[in-house]
């Protein structure tokens, strides 16, 4: 069936601020869902309250309305515009809540509007815990044992006639939020309470656990025909007990036998025909016993989920897109496949390599959490890695974390207490997979990790292997390794940093020269989600060590953008917002646009959305081949945060053109010292400050610059490890802390401006002008993070004399590090007078929340001006804001209700959302304005 031309316009609604559980993959499926709709014609509008995101921009969507996603916001949007459709399968659990309230209040119905993608009662059979396991018991599904409780008794009762250990899960919550095992009888009235209040229909499911059974998960699509098609199967590594969204998984299946993978491939099928009759995209997760290799059901979504973006970007088959295609009324035979072009999208992938997703967790910003995994999702982000081999694909994972790890042990980060170890084994956080490495080469028996980990042996297998080859690795020298050893050690994903270590006395960069002597070349394979069976089309590349190179360099210039890694506090999507426009300003400017990133979740890595997609770690082993092979004519560091511009000393000393801000000019911005030392020179007043190296001296620094004062580590992002303190005693622990958390870094003391306001501005130079993108006033007073803070866009209530000065200052500044491109400067007020924190050469996480406020094109603009193509002058920037706009952070607070919640310098929200007023007059800031400015009476 062709597509319904009775729909000329789609509304899609978006899943609002990042929050722990709801990430920005459903930003990607927006985005793709969006581009693949104006591609028929469809008018496309976009309701999402997120500003970081690429989703709410106009390169997206016909219309984009930067809302609150509230039935009575999606009124105004129906009255304002003719929509015939709308889509909420896109915008994760946030989206599909509100489809079903605005049904129940009649609004579809009352505007003549289908809902497309899926059907209400799909939703209902789904989220309502009992209506699902009755469902499946009818269409003879196998589950776990379970009853349903509204109230503490029922509750009770089910725990009795189940019995111990058992799971709580509540209905309509996500990310497993209000969820857990209850392994004894004791814990469990306060459990169930807690499940019981964190349902918003005060429902849970009382269910037998399988603990230790092992995890799938399929990806489906289904059209109008009922033709279904299973895009990718998906393993946990980690056992049943640890949610899906913090295990690492794998793709293909890889301890699957052919028996059970079919018997599961019927039941998903039976069970995505069985919640209703509509075309689009589910995700179904099964659990198997590993004795029997029983399947039973977890559950069933109705919507793209994280495994998609995951099995889109591991397979190269774009499943929100063709879900939205099938949404309008197409059949997965009418459509083509996006990457051969030449086979249909009625073509299952079928994939010559293997897919590592490793979570990415941010602890360290939650002091005092219960960080042991379990039902609840904790992680804040998560990185993916293709490779030939399972191995090579998980040391990859581990080198793309930002975590420090040169792969899965091997640096010299390695624990040897053998108790510790153990109690990482048996209680599962972020660390447990270099727990499991160091158990094994302690020489602990494979079978005794898997009985305290629930594993499979075949995962331990494989990574006893690499303790072999490392022992084997350690009987050479660098210059006698046999050429045979050296390539099955890179084949098994060891970095140059890892054999390094692992021989002594070496350097990565005499590894590096060395295997290139003996003509061990990396070499890139492309994704084509046949195997090679069919050409593909698309320039999406992973590496590996085998004989032919599928990358073949063109002749064109080129530039390469280096991408922001996993998501984490303080470096979130917006760094990805920016990626994605840097990569349209160098195609618009005649350059093939690159893109290195190894995040499944974004954007940037979608396979069309640079001119070539390396999906590699950003990591200098890996960014420094795919440049000597692309040859570019430089590279931007600019718009990846940290991750990016920490490449830029290595770029800088290889001699490799850095696109933008010279690497000097950037290293005097991030060196406190120099920084300072340039303030003064040009009479810009700062905080007094010192550096200190060890906790004696940094008592004496205190002293001198006057208590309070502000501890903080160099060359850091988000605030980690910063600390406001008042005496010697205090500052002695927290060096102590800093010291020990980064070893080998060095700490600032600035005296800490007790009681003044802050500011601050982005701007972009180009060598010649400054244009000031926007200025912004924080609600809440200095000593709470950016981040953190409520801004104001344009300032409210800073004077005339004021803003001149951090105009002026922010010229200065601009001039003297010899911007080219973005700066982001943060400033403190008091008494009138203006005081510079820090400068920031790159994209901050404002600049796409003042881009979407203005209605400005300002990461496209900037990066014109980096590559040096464009000035300024050649732009005609109208900002179009009446009133104000309020950046308004978005915690995840309750994923930890242990933690003490109050905010400091240190950043601990997960998103943001952007809200618009009129004027001061309004009630919304009124009320905001007097709970935030009980911080200035402190």
């Amino acid at each position: 069936m062709p597509k319904d031309t009775s729909i000329k316009s789609i509304l899609i609604i978006g899943s609002g601020p990042i929050i722990i559980g709801q990430a920005c993959e459903f930003d990607y499926a927006g985005s793709q869902a969006a581009l693949s709709l104006k591609d028929e014609g469809i008018e496309v509008s976009i309701i999402n309250s997120n500003p970081a995101t690429i989703m709410t921009d106009k390169v997206i969507a016909d219309h984009v309305y930067l809302k609150p996603l509230t039935v009575a916001s999606i009124e105004e949007i129906l009255q304002e515009r003719k929509i015939d459709a709308v889509l909420p399968t896109m915008g994760g659990q946030t989206a599909l809540n509100l489809a079903i309230e605005a049904e129940e209040r009649g609004i579809w119905e009352k505007y003549n509007v289908r809902i497309v993608g899926v059907d209400t009662a799909a939703i209902e059979k789904t989220e309502n815990r009992e209506a699902f396991r009755q469902l499946m018991v009818d269409i003879g599904i196998g589950v776990a044992k379970s009853k349903i409780a509204n109230s503490f008794l029922e509750g009770k009762e089910a725990a009795q006639e189940i019995g111990f250990p058992l799971v709580i899960r509540p209905s309509y919550t996500l990310g497993g939020y209000g969820g857990g095992f209850v392994h004894k009888k004791e814990d469990f009235d306060a459990a169930l309470s807690h499940g019981l209040q964190a349902s918003p229909t005060h429902e849970v499911l009382v269910e037998q656990a399988v603990l230790g059974w092992k995890e799938y998960e399929l990806e489906l699509l289904r059209d109008n025909k009922d033709n279904v098609i299973i895009i990718c199967s998906i393993e946990n590594f980690d056992p049943m007990g640890i949610h899906t969204g913090d295990s690492i998984t794998v793709a293909p299946a890889m301890t699957l036998s052919d028996r059970c993978y079919q018997d599961m491939r019927n039941q998903a099928i039976k069970m995505m025909r069985a919640i209703g009759n509509f075309a689009g995209g589910c995700n179904v997760q099964f659990s198997v016993n590993p004795v029997n290799d029983e399947i039973i059901a977890i559950e069933i979504n109705p919507r793209v989920s994280r495994s998609s973006a995951l099995a889109s970007k591991a397979t190269g088959y774009p499943i929100a897109k063709i879900a939205a295609k099938l949404a309008i009324g197409y059949n997965l035979d009418e459509l083509e496949n996006q990457i051969t072009k030449t086979t249909s999208a009625y073509f299952e992938p079928t994939i010559d390599y293997v897919i590592v997703k490793v979570p990415r967790w941010n602890f360290d910003k939650f002091k005092g959490a219960n960080t042991e995994l379990g039902l609840q999702m904790k992680s804040v982000g998560e990185v993916m890695a293709i490779g030939r081999s399972f191995i090579e694909a998980l040391q990859k994972a581990c080198q793309s974390l930002e975590i420090g790890r040169a792969g899965l042990g091997a640096d010299g980060r390695q624990n040897r207490n053998i108790e510790d170890i153990m109690h990482k084994l048996e209680h599962p956080s972020w660390d447990r997979l270099f727990a499991i490495k160091d158990a094994l080469r302690m020489g602990v028996p494979i079978e005794s990790v898997r009985k305290v980990t629930k594993i499979d042996k075949w995962f331990l297998n494989q990574i006893q292997e690499l303790v072999t080859l490392e022992q084997e690795l350690k009987r050479y020298n660098l210059n006698n390794i046999p050429k045979d050893i050296f390539l099955t050690v890179k084949q098994k994903g060891f970095s140059d940093v890892q054999i390094a270590w692992i021989l002594g006395n070496v350097t990565e960069d005499e590894v590096y020269d060395r295997r290139k002597e003996l003509g061990l070349n990396r070499v890139y394979k492309m994704v084509d989600t046949c195997a090679a069976e069919f050409p593909a089309q698309t320039p999406y590349y992973y590496s590996t060590y085998e004989g032919e190179n599928e990358s073949r360099p063109s002749d064109k210039k080129k530039i390469i953008v280096l991408g922001s890694g996993p998501n984490r506090i303080g470096q979130g999507i917006e760094f990805d917002y920016s990626c994605v426009h840097g990569l349209i300003a160098a195609g618009q400017e005649g350059y093939e646009a690159i893109m290195v990133n190894c995040n499944p979740e974004t954007v940037s890595t979608d396979f069309n959305m640079a001119d070539k997609l390396y999906f590699e770690p950003v990591f200098w082993e890996h960014v420094r081949e795919i440049i000597d092979l692309e040859q570019p004519e430089g590279v931007i560091v600019q718009l990846g945060g940290q991750t990016a511009l920490k490449m830029a000393e290595k770029l800088h000393e290889k001699g490799i053109k850095i696109i933008g801000t010279s690497y000097n000019n950037m290293d005097i911005a991030e060196d406190r010292g120099r920084f300072s030392d340039l303030l003064r020179e040009l009479d810009i007043p700062y905080p007094r400050y010192g550096v200190a190296e060890d906790a004696e001296e940094a008592i004496k620094v205190a002293n001198e610059v006057g208590y309070p004062v502000l501890v903080r580590p160099s060359y850091v992002l988000g605030g980690q490890g910063m600390s406001i303190v008042i005496n010697d005693e205090d500052l002695e622990k927290a060096v102590v802390k800093l010291l020990g958390d980064l070893p080998g870094n060095r700490v600032l003391i600035d005296h800490f401006l007790d009681r003044a306001e802050e500011a601050e501005s982005d701007s972009i130079f180009d060598g010649e002008d400054v244009h000031i993108i926007g200025l912004m006033e924080h609600i809440e007073p200095a000593g709470i993070h950016s981040g953190d803070s409520f801004s104001v866009l344009p300032p409210f209530n800073l004077s005339d004399a004021v803003i001149g000065k951090m105009e002026e200052y922010t010229e200065k500044l601009a001039r003297a590090l010899d911007i080219r491109g973005l700066m982001n400067i943060q400033f403190a007020i008091k008494n009138e007078d203006v005081y510079v924190i820090e400068a920031n050469p790159r994209a901050s996480r404002t600049v796409p929340f003042i881009a979407k406020a203005y209605d400005v094109p300002y990461i496209n603009i900037a990066t014109k001006v980096m590559l040096g193509t464009k000035k300024l002058k050649d732009f005609k920037i109208e900002r179009k804001l009446e009133g104000y706009a309020i950046k308004e952070p978005v915690f995840s607070h309750h994923k930890f209700p242990e933690i003490q919640k109050e905010l400091g310098p240190e950043m601990k929200s997960t998103g943001e959302a952007i809200r618009f007023i009129k004027s001061l007059e309004d009630p919304y800031f009124i009320q905001l304005y007097k709970e935030k400015s009980m911080y200035l009476s402190k």
